[in-house]
């Protein structure tokens, strides 16, 4: 496991990498064999993850990854985000999102994530995405 300082400064380069739309940048921040799951879809390979993050990146062109909070837990890392966008990607609805969650991560030998295990929550997101981030959270108020 990294230390504190260390995960800290690969969770801001982490953050970085979402931010400039380069979805190979985030895939390098994983071993050759590593993993991603986002709300359970398994995406295994450096190749996979780029698609992945290939997929936010188109949907939302302007999007904005901020770093939250990054802790250890236990053999685990834990990265805390909120992610912030418009969906104005192909097909997409041109509302607001903002939501957060967070990335249990196990590092590999290599100092690279070995397998990461994303969860946000996906009905908030997709409210979100059909209606706007302030529609959707008026919404839930009454």
């Amino acid at each position: 496991m990294l230390e504190v300082a260390q995960l800290r400064d690969f969770a801001k380069r982490y953050t970085a990498a979402w931010c400039s739309r380069e979805a190979a940048s985030v895939a390098a921040f994983f071993a050759p064999n590593g993993s991603l799951s986002v709300n359970g879809a398994l995406a295994a390979g450096r190749g996979a993850i780029t698609d992945v993050a290939q997929g936010f990146m188109t949907a939302f062109p302007d999007m904005e990854l901020q770093m939250d909070d990054v802790r250890i837990e236990g053999d685990r890392a834990v990265y805390h985000w909120t992610f912030i966008g418009t969906n104005n990607g192909p097909g997409g609805t041109g509302h607001r999102v903002r939501f957060s969650g967070f990335e249990k991560w196990r590092m590999g030998e290599d100092g690279l994530i070995a397998e990461s295990q994303g969860q946000f929550d996906s009905a908030d997101y997709q409210r979100q995405v059909e209606r706007g981030v302030e529609k959707s959270r008026l919404e839930g108020r009454n």
